[in-house]
């Protein structure tokens, strides 16, 4: 994944499109960045052999599928020790029921979002971090009683506007 493509605007505006809607024809997207199909596809290939689109995917809505418990929770670890940090991430990738994970300054190590079947199966799967790993200090738990949507954003957008 080596980044060796210089973007210009037109490759910035690719990018958000799809951050939006991955499902848009070449053609239709051709159209929205002032393209012709042929060219949007090369840059489309282009920023995807760069690593800078990883992938296409669905968002889920997860509420009508059923009632899914969703916990964001803050860890602490014991120390902060290269090896430390990665036998605990090496752990983290064995959950299936982490959605996200941040390492990040402050009071805590790290923030996990986790999506379960209820709140005992949220206790079965933080244990395994917490007690089999071994290298967890504390940890505290948040339990999302309401979510929504806040609209379809894009970091790209973001990018776009501030040139």
């Amino acid at each position: 994944m080596k980044r060796t493509v210089k973007l210009d605007a037109t490759d910035l505006r690719i990018m958000a499109v799809l951050e939006k809607n991955g499902r848009i024809t070449n053609s239709a997207l051709a159209e929205k960045v002032g393209l012709s199909p042929s060219p949007c596809l090369t840059r489309v290939d282009r920023l995807e052999t760069a690593g800078y689109i990883t992938g296409y995917g669905a968002r889920i809505n997860l509420a009508a599928i059923g009632e899914l418990v969703t916990v964001f929770a803050e860890i602490t670890l014991h120390d902060r020790r290269m090896g430390t940090v990665s036998r605990f991430e090496q752990k983290l990738k064995t959950i299936d029921e982490l959605q996200d994970c941040a390492r990040i300054s402050g009071d805590c190590d790290y923030i996990l979002k986790f999506v379960t079947r209820s709140v005992s199966h949220y206790s079965q799967t933080i244990m395994k971090i917490v007690e089999e790993s071994g290298l967890v200090d504390r940890y505290f738990s948040y339990f999302v009683v309401r979510s929504f949507e806040v609209g379809q954003r894009g970091f790209l957008d973001l990018v776009q506007s501030a040139d």
